[in-house]
This record gives C-alpha cells, structure tokens and sequence, in this order.
C-alpha cells in the first residue's frame, strides 16, 4: 500500500531518504535541500529585463546567480529564479 506524500511530509520524507544513504551522498542531499532549488532565468526574460536605475542592458553573472549592470556597477540578486530587481537592494559589481 503506498501513502500520498502531501507538502508537510516532504521535509521529514526527505530526511528520512537521508538518513539510509552513504555519508557523500548524505552531504549532498543535504546542501541540495538547504539551497533549496535552483532555476535558470530564460533568455527571453533575459531579453526584456533592464536595469531598474538606468533603463541600460543587464547581463547574467558567471555564477548566474546574479544580474550585472555594468553602467551602474550594480548586481542584482537571483533568489529561487526570480530576479529581485529593487535598486535598494541591489549589491555593489566588485572590482
């Protein structure tokens, strides 16, 4: 007999799959479930998306974890695939 998995089981279900596996496998299980997941932003909102401070172009950062503006030298910050697009949180482009 199989029991439904609802949305409250999931974190127990997946700790429980954890505790069964081998101590690498353990540890990546666990860093997947603390980041939680990632997703890729589409070109086509690439596309369309601009820098909030001077309407320019913005670009994915090498850990596409990012949006640079490099006329302003600012980065704005991917979080669960959404683009958080506010000024006052954007982060200063290091050099």
């Amino acid at each position: 007999m199989t029991q439904a998995i609802t949305a409250h089981d999931g974190p127990a279900l997946a700790a429980r799959r954890v505790h069964r596996t081998s101590d690498s496998t353990r540890s990546k299980a666990i860093s997947i479930i603390s980041q939680g997941p990632t997703m890729p932003i589409s070109k086509e909102l690439l596309d369309i998306l601009a820098c909030p401070k001077c309407k320019g172009p913005i670009e994915l950062n090498e850990a596409q974890d990012g949006l640079i503006c490099e006329a302003c030298r600012l980065v704005y910050e991917i979080r669960d695939g959404i683009p958080i697009m506010l000024i006052d949180e954007a982060k200063p482009l290091p050099k």
